[in-house]
């Protein structure tokens, strides 16, 4: 059965048009949950104007930086004005604003679903636990819908309309250029603001946290929104227009045009996107009542309904089976990396709980084996992504050997596909943990009661677990991205050469995959030996001050002086 590339196009603008309708539901559904408190309203609103105001501040700031841009895109790209075709620069331009300006309407529509969920979240946390998660979760999920169906939308929109591989690519530059100061910008906010408001706070006053005494409680539930919510969606768009856009960019080139390989790009980005609108239509907490294991179920379900209709889609149509090969290396690293983040961040997990034990001993314990663990959970993600990368190469390599580097790269690019087929899922999974964190200070700041907070701090435990499995798949996933679109780039430079009639590039050894797994796997090591050596000296430093407690020579210790900081206050 033949697919033709008019059926990919209306494939995946359906599949979008599809995501987009789901995001307008969650949204209603979202915004319809009732709501009455004052006090968590007005703490709302604050929240609500303070993440808009940053936005504001940081797009002005934005918006000149991708107008000075787009004018040398114009002028340099792809040729030099005066050299090429007038057409083809100004596509590249515009293509590049219009990247930007989608990245930042992501950011945006984040922030607005998320400053309304996480009042409805903590209203319904007085209610029961279920509904207080579903409605983190849908709203988390408008973000998912609404950005992947964007990147997906943008993408086939871009490629439908002029065939060309460097307006793609200039349309991923603009997603790139806003992504890097959104997700930077706003993470230095929230770090800035979440460091202050505990300093402040609960070390040197000793008071609760989300305390409203303490006005930099405002700013940090404003810092999860733009730097979680918005920045992270920026980062996470551009990550997966960035995957599509290098496939594309190599399938053109082993084309010759639009062909077979252009079709396949396609069609498993948009069943990645339809899986995960499957996926958060039947999310659910089930009937033990823990959120962690609803959320990685839900991402289980989507990544196992992606592996069938790819395999179907693969088989029905033809589609090579090395390649779809490569898409499922990608999509299952994505998911042990997904396993590893959840291991080391769970607090049902030894990881956690060994830490926990150690902060008993006091604050420099805390950090020597939080600090070690966390230079241990890098080793699996990169051995996989060297592992997918070197295994996906080969696959591609086997199709053609006349063009065995080029159908290589391609390999890896599909791996990078595989891995960012969920992005919906993972995106809704990471929005849900500032919601429900916000909605925690709420229900503190709002005096809901404690049965209140203690389902709150039971959805905020979950969402800081999520939020890491989430970004162990963006960063793996970007590493991925990384080289396919060296290869992109490889593919686009020979090209410009052939025609000029000179050499292209050729022993680029990072391109390699052997020497990749062997860069990736090394860059590794000199962490993991240094958390050994760390651990090392935090068990023995605990025995010690076991035997040597504070309060044997006089010192109260932190435990009395935090009690005493309490009583003070």
């Amino acid at each position: 059965m033949q697919l033709e590339a008019t059926h990919v196009y209306v494939l995946s603008i359906a599949v979008a048009v599809f995501a987009f309708a789901v995001a307008a539901y969650f949204y209603t559904w979202v915004k319809s949950r009732p709501s009455s408190n004052q006090d968590v309203e007005t703490i709302s609103q604050y929240i609500r104007q303070g993440a808009n105001a940053f936005l504001r501040r940081e797009y002005l700031v934005l918006a000149r930086f991708v107008a000075v841009v787009a004018v040398l895109n114009f002028v340099l790209l792809p040729k030099p004005v005066w050299q090429g075709n007038v057409a083809d620069n100004i596509i590249m331009a515009v293509t590049y604003v219009v990247g930007a300006c989608v990245s930042a309407l992501a950011g945006k529509i984040g922030i607005m679903i998320a400053t309304i969920a996480n009042k409805k979240s903590a209203e319904a946390a007085v209610q029961d636990m279920k509904t207080s998660f579903l409605t983190g979760f849908r709203g988390g999920a408008v973000m998912g819908m609404a950005v992947v169906g964007a990147s997906l939308l943008g993408v086939t929109l871009v490629f439908m309309l002029t065939k060309d591989s460097t307006a793609v690519l200039g349309f991923s530059f603009g997603a790139s250029s806003l992504a890097l100061f959104a997700k930077a910008g706003g993470g230095i906010f929230t770090k800035t603001a979440d460091i202050s408001a505990d300093l402040v706070g609960k070390v040197e006053l000793g008071i609760p946290e989300d305390d409203p005494r303490n006005p930099a409680v405002i700013a940090d539930n404003v810092g999860d929104n733009v730097g979680d919510v918005a920045g992270m969606g920026a980062d996470l768009f551009d990550s997966h227009v960035a995957s599509l856009s290098a496939a594309l960019a190599m399938a053109i080139a082993l084309d010759k045009g639009v062909g077979r390989n252009c079709i396949m790009v396609l069609c498993f980005g948009a069943l990645g996107l339809l899986s995960s609108v499957i996926g958060v239509l039947l999310a659910r907490m089930g009937k033990k009542g823990d959120p962690t294991s609803a959320l990685n179920l839900s991402t289980y379900i989507t990544t196992g309904i992606y592996a069938v209709l790819t395999t179907a889609f693969t088989f029905l149509f033809g589609f090579e089976i090395r390649i779809w090969g490569a898409v499922l290396i990608g999509l299952l690293v994505g998911v042990v990396i997904g396993i590893v983040s959840d291991y080391f961040t769970n607090d049902n997990r030894k990881p956690v709980r060994n830490v926990a034990k150690a902060s008993e001993s006091g604050p420099a314990f805390t950090i020597l084996s939080g600090t070690s663990y966390g230079f241990l959970s890098v080793l699996p993600p990169l051995v996989g992504i060297a592992l997918s990368a070197l295994i996906s190469y080969n696959l591609g390599a086997a199709i053609d050997a006349a063009n065995s580097v080029q159908y290589g790269m391609f390999g890896i690019s599909m791996a990078a596909i595989g891995m960012l087929s969920i992005v919906g899922m993972i995106i809704s999974n990471d929005a849900y943990g500032p919601i429900v964190d916000n909605a925690r200070g709420l229900v503190e700041m709002g005096n809901l009661g404690e049965e209140a907070l203690d389902v709150t701090d039971a959805l905020d435990s979950a969402g800081n677990t999520v939020k890491a499995v989430t970004k162990g798949f963006a960063i793996s996933a970007a590493g991925l991205t990384i080289i396919a679109l060296l290869g992109a780039f490889m593919s686009e430079v020979n090209a410009a050469a052939a025609e000029l009639g000179k050499a292209g590039i050729a022993g680029f050894d990072i391109l390699n995959p052997v020497v990749f797994f062997g860069m990736i796997t090394g860059a590794a090591i000199p962490a993991v030996f240094s958390a050994m050596l760390m651990l090392g000296v935090d068990r023995n430093a605990e025995r010690m001050v076991a035997e040597n407690p504070p309060s044997v020579q006089g010192n109260p210790g932190p435990a009395r002086r935090r009690q005493e900081r309490q009583a003070r206050v």
